[in-house]
């Protein structure tokens, strides 16, 4: 079988196997699943995520009523310091959590905007764990090279200018930690 017309990733949900809407792009050789996923901004537009190409990610779930909520300060800050030379926030509210994050896309976008003036990508809210799981988190969370369950809201992920999943940090890791910005840091000066 040609890799080329392999269709990434394929998700195992309730024991039948299933090419999710969002995961519909072809990849070509030796390319990222990452980048095969197609998402919903928090507008409601489609976004594929291979638009993010040469860039430096940190794909982070959020919530608004979360003890870590004041971290969307943290990450704005994280974002305004390193978006010229390349580097995007994707924030992804999911109400996993204690339901944390109950709002509707557009409450959930008044309130970044109005307590925390964000600007980095958000989207639309998904489930970041359990039944419902989007692909993209079970990618993340099982396939990944940094598997491993989401603990909380504001679990962060980094990814590469090539689309490689390389590192995570815990929920409680603000954005702003020296172990973040220099890992941050050296992901913007690879080539």
């Amino acid at each position: 079988m040609n890799y080329r017309e392999v269709i990434v990733p394929v998700a195992l949900v309730l024991g039948q196997m299933f090419v999710p809407a969002q995961a519909k792009e072809k990849l070509t050789e030796n390319e990222p699943p990452l980048y095969s996923f197609t998402m919903k901004t928090i507008d409601g537009k489609d976004k594929p995520l291979s638009e993010y190409k040469g860039k430096v990610l940190m794909i982070v779930n959020v919530a608004s009523k979360c003890g870590h909520t004041p971290q969307y300060k943290g990450l704005e800050a994280l974002y305004e310091k390193y978006k010229a030379r390349g580097f995007v926030i994707l924030g992804f509210p999911a109400n996993n959590f204690l339901f944390q994050e109950p709002g509707t896309n557009e409450d959930i976008k008044k309130f970044c905007t109005l307590n925390y003036g964000v600007t980095f990508d958000m989207f639309s809210k998904i489930s970041v764990k359990g039944d419902d799981q989007h692909p993209l988190y079970h990618y993340l969370t099982v396939e990944s090279p940094v598997p491993g369950a989401v603990k909380w809201n504001f679990q962060k992920y980094l990814v590469d200018r090539h689309g490689n999943v390389v590192q995570k940090f815990a929920p409680g890791t603000e954005p702003t930690e020296k172990e973040v910005a220099d890992k941050i840091e050296s992901l913007l000066s690879e080539k």
